[in-house]
């Protein structure tokens, strides 16, 4: 893969995609149907009340701004978002037939920086959403942290530490998404060696409404008393899929290996909440949905 440079920063990169103007006169109106959002969207949960919002304002004033989009590629009658999702989703509430544009050609890089930039204006993105936007680019184009800075805006440091956000066990970045813990929490987290330990302080933290500096005074504490853990199998291939076990569960799992590749996994809980998370996590549904 040809790896992309940004050349002069954001504005290099974007050229004319970056705020069009409505009374530019190159908008027209297409229909609904032929207009998709893009995959590359970092963003994931749109707000049902900030959906109504918006659509109660272009109700009432008229779609103020056009959105922007780009031919489908391989599908020339389609056209993909490159900014105004939000406004899509609006409109689609509203039932119009069709909805004016200003089509631009964007390369795939234009259109998740493009997606990236918006959304952090209006700081719309969860962190984590934020941060896989960040590894995207990374990814698909082989971005350094300094060059995915410079396109969107932000310090180096602010896009490193963003990305580090996506080791948390998956119950930690779950608080994290629902606003249990911020992204100081999660930082102090991160310098936890053990995931589970990790995932009981985090818990406590959330549950117990600790500040960050509580949660640093924990964290350091338990880093004091953690001594190097006694491996618990000698079996390399056990050891690693043991430990995918604790860090999906934010707990501490057991395997006991038995004769004739039998044996038994012990699943540790802290109290009725956790055994009920635990549940969930296993059975994928609630307890009160089965108790019910």
């Amino acid at each position: 893969m040809t790896k992309h440079r940004l050349g002069k920063g954001l504005g290099a990169l974007l050229g004319d995609y970056h705020g069009p103007d409505p009374g530019s006169g190159d908008s027209r109106r297409v229909p609904m149907t032929s207009i998709v959002p893009s995959p590359l969207q970092p963003r994931r949960v749109f707000s049902d009340a900030e959906l109504a919002e918006l659509t109660s304002s272009i109700r009432e004033n008229g779609l103020l701004q056009p959105l922007v989009v780009r031919p489908s590629p391989g599908s020339p009658d389609r056209f993909e978002i490159v900014v105004g999702e939000r406004r899509f989703r609006a409109v689609s509430r509203l039932g119009w037939d069709d909805v004016p544009v200003i089509v631009r050609e964007a390369t795939d890089e234009t259109l998740l920086v493009l997606a990236l930039v918006e959304n952090l204006q209006r700081e719309a993105l969860t962190p984590l959403e934020e941060a896989e936007g960040y590894v995207a680019l990374s990814n698909r184009f082989e971005l350094s942290h300094s060059e995915i800075a410079e396109a969107v805006g932000r310090d180096r440091s602010t896009v490193a530490n963003m990305i580090r956000l996506l080791k948390l066990p998956p119950s930690l970045r779950r608080l994290l998404e629902e606003g249990g813990l911020t992204q100081g929490h999660a930082r102090a987290l991160l310098s936890l060696e053990d995931p589970v330990k990790a995932g009981e302080l985090g818990r406590r933290a959330a549950k117990e409404g600790w500040s960050v500096r509580d949660l640093e005074r924990r964290v350091g504490s338990a880093d004091r008393k953690a001594g190097k853990p006694k491996p618990r199998t000698d079996d390399p291939v056990m050891r690693a899929l043991t430990q995918a076990l604790e860090e999906h569960l934010g707990t501490r799992v057991e395997v006991r290996q038995g004769r004739g590749g039998k044996g038994a996994i012990e699943i540790k809980y802290h109290g009725h909440e956790d055994f009920e998370r635990l549940f969930e996590l296993v059975v994928g549904r609630g307890v009160a949905e089965i108790v019910e």
